[in-house]
């Protein structure tokens, strides 16, 4: 079956040599559905980060380790966001990542500011996107996380993924 019947046999080549296609990267899978994929946290994730204006993937911050790139990854990306514009790269910067289960590498980081230049490769440069390196860098085993039970976890200047270095 071809699954790109308007493509000539050039650009389905390109494709076939540059897509990678990811089936359970971490070869092992042991539960899944709503038996795994459950539990309260009793908040939404739009309400603990940036409330819409910013689009969100991913699960519920509240009841995850440090080890979910649902969380550290989004708060690397604040960290990354703020320091980017605190150095004059833009007004606003959106920083994105995305992540496949059982690869620390991420497989996609991206970087614009409000005009619209990408400043994709400085992020890659300059700040290490793997789970541990997050951790270790904005020290995520400590017992912080009892600030971010009230009013979000974004825009309280003692946390560590809004300092600006």
């Amino acid at each position: 079956m071809d699954i790109y019947p308007l493509l000539s046999t050039e650009e389905k080549t390109k494709i076939n040599k540059d897509v990678k296609i990811l089936i359970n990267p971490t070869g092992h899978f042991v539960s899944g559905g709503f038996s795994a994929d459950t539990g309260l946290t009793g908040r939404k994730i739009m309400v603990d980060t940036y409330g819409g204006i910013i689009p969100h993937g991913g699960g519920c911050f509240s009841g995850k380790d440090a080890t979910k790139v649902d969380r550290s990854g989004a708060y690397m990306a604040r960290y990354v966001a703020k320091n980017l514009v605190a150095s004059g790269y833009g007004q606003e910067v959106l920083v994105s990542v995305a992540y496949a289960i059982g690869m620390a590498e991420p497989l996609m980081i991206e970087a614009f500011n409000e005009k619209g230049e990408d400043l994709s490769e400085i992020v890659r440069q300059n700040y290490d996107f793997k789970p541990l390196a997050i951790i270790e860098r904005l020290g995520l085993r400590k017992p912080i996380y009892r600030q971010t039970a009230t009013y979000g976890h974004f825009g309280k200047a003692n946390l560590p993924w809004e300092k600006i270095n």
